[in-house]
């Protein structure tokens, strides 16, 4: 992979969960110097996020099964239809990013659940199975050594010397594949969380996102597609029928790490069924609509809290930033 190419699929692939209100550990400036970083990588593009520039905004339902109101107390196991606005995404700060390129991966999938007393709540996952770094302090170091490694950098790069520094970059992109559909990928919630019960016992989870059939193509398939392919196959795809995800939840056990995202935890452990994800339909507007759209990984209902993985803060730190630029 050549060094250009290296540093924009890199600086793609960790904005699809990296932005997003302020670290209570951190200066009040994070939030500014990861969009401003990131703005160095791709430009200023008004009116789109720094982040998942491109994307299409998607409505429909939520509703539980039975065995998720046992792990937690939140309103969003209640049983209801409850209405969801989901908007699918590219990585990246490019709004005319190619949908299958290098550039346009991790893909993203954000939730809003619409609860019935007027709250939200959300869920910001993407198709990455584990993150690249686990603390704030690499992030930013990453960030930047992104920007400051052009194509035309001396070897080694700051970015050269920063993946030798940190496997797990490499090891987590490796993990990415080329969906054929944002209906037919994986998507998952990298971050830690924690369910709380009626008896009040609490559980560790990290939330997966399953479609009905997972699909994945290759490099050569992806060159050959339209620029927009994703975007409007799911738009063809919703006027034909609804497209359902199931919402999980893979439950830790003792000892599973949860102040660290770049860690997977074992394959073996236990996947709860929380429920069903029916999407019927496009807004109207998407473009408008998504621009208004504000996605926090950390806007939870009672019953589900935050791990002390510290990269929640941190995706929590960057968002309102982007969403206050995008709106100016």
């Amino acid at each position: 992979m050549s060094q250009g190419k290296s540093g924009a699929a890199l600086a793609a692939a960790l904005l699809s969960i990296a932005i997003s209100t302020a670290p209570a550990w951190a200066d009040d400036d994070i939030g500014t110097e990861i969009v401003d970083a990131f703005e160095k990588v791709y430009g200023v593009h008004p009116g789109f996020r720094a982040n998942h520039a491109k994307g299409i905004v998607t409505e429909g339902s939520f509703k539980a099964t039975p065995d998720a109101a046992a792990l937690s107390v939140s309103p969003l196991f209640s049983g209801a239809s409850i209405p969801v606005t989901v908007r699918f995404s590219d990585s990246g700060g490019l709004p005319d990013v190619h949908d299958g390129s290098s550039g346009a991966n991790p893909h993203g999938i954000s939730i809003k659940f619409k609860l019935p007393n007027g709250d939200e709540s959300d869920i910001v996952a993407n198709s990455l199975k584990f993150f690249v770094v686990s603390t704030g302090d690499d992030f930013r170091s990453l960030l930047m050594a992104i920007a400051a490694s052009p194509p035309t950098a001396p070897k080694p790069t700051k970015l050269d010397e920063f993946l030798q520094a940190h496997p797990t970059v490499g090891a987590a992109l490796g993990t990415l594949g080329i969906p054929d559909s944002f209906a037919d990928e994986e998507y998952y919630g990298v971050d830690a969380f924690v369910f709380v019960n009626k008896a009040g016992q609490r559980q560790a989870f990290r939330y997966i996102i399953a479609p009905e059939r997972l699909v994945h193509i290759s490099e050569a398939e992806a060159e050959k597609k339209p620029p927009n392919y994703l975007m409007d196959e799911v738009a063809a795809r919703l006027k034909t029928g609804p497209v359902t995800f199931r919402l999980r939840a893979q439950l830790a056990q003792p000892g599973d790490p949860t102040n660290d995202a770049t860690k997977a935890w074992p394959a073996d452990r236990k996947v709860a069924e929380l429920g069903t994800l029916t999407l019927d339909r496009v807004v109207a507007d998407s473009d408008a609509v998504q621009k208004q759209l504000l996605f926090l990984p950390g806007n939870l209902t009672d019953g589900i809290e935050p791990s002390d993985d510290p990269l929640i803060d941190v995706r929590d730190a960057a968002y309102p930033v982007s969403f206050a630029r995008r709106n100016q």
